[in-house]
C-alpha cells in the first residue's frame, strides 16, 4: 500500500470528517430514507431517490477516507530539514515582478487550501518549490505567462 503524506493537522481533519459522516450524516440520511419510504410509491418518490444518492455518496466518501487514513504517513513539520523546501515546511516567497511576499505550507493534495496558505506539493508551484534552497529563483510557467519568485526563507 502506497503511503500518503499528511501533516498532523490534515490527518486530524480527515478523522473528524470520517467521524462526522459516521455519527451524523449517515444516521440523518437513514432517517431521510425511512421517511421517504413512508410516503408510499417509491417509483415516483424524488425524496427517496435523493436520499439513496446521498447514501451512495456518503458510503463512497467513508471508504475513501478510511483508505487514506490507513495509508497515511504523518510528517511532523518541526522535524523536517530546513536546508531545502520539502513536504510540510512553510516557505516565504517573493514575487520578483511585483515585490509581493506570500507564505505557503507545502502539503498533500488532500490538505491543499490556497486561501489558508497551503499548497499541494503536486501543484505546479508546489513542484517548482520542492527541493529549492533559500535564495533560489523559482520560475513558474503559468497560463498567463511566466512568474518569477525568490525563495526568501524556509520557515
Amino acid at each position: 500500500m502506497e503511503k500518503i503524506p499528511f501533516t498532523r493537522e490534515g490527518y486530524e481533519n480527515l478523522k473528524r470528517e470520517l467521524e462526522q459522516l459516521k455519527s451524523v450524516a449517515r444516521p440523518e440520511n437513514i432517517r431521510a430514507i425511512e421517511e421517504a419510504r413512508a410516503h408510499g410509491d417509491l417509483s415516483e418518490n424524488a425524496e427517496f431517490e435523493a436520499a439513496k444518492e446521498r447514501q451512495a455518496f456518503i458510503e463512497g466518501r467513508l471508504c475513501e477516507l478510511e483508505y487514506k487514513l490507513a495509508s497515511a504517513d504523518i510528517i511532523d513539520p518541526d522535524k523536517v530539514s530546513r536546508d531545502r523546501a520539502v513536504f510540510a515546511c512553510r516557505v516565504l516567497l517573493e514575487n520578483i515582478d511585483t515585490g509581493e511576499n506570500v507564505e505557503y505550507q507545502l502539503v498533500g493534495p488532500e490538505e491543499s487550501d490556497i486561501s489558508g496558505g497551503k499548497i499541494s506539493v503536486s501543484s505546479p508551484l508546489g513542484r517548482a518549490i520542492v527541493g529549492k534552497k533559500t535564495g533560489d529563483e523559482i520560475i513558474l510557467n503559468a497560463p498567463g505567462g511566466k512568474r518569477h519568485y525568490e525563495l526568501v526563507d524556509i520557515l
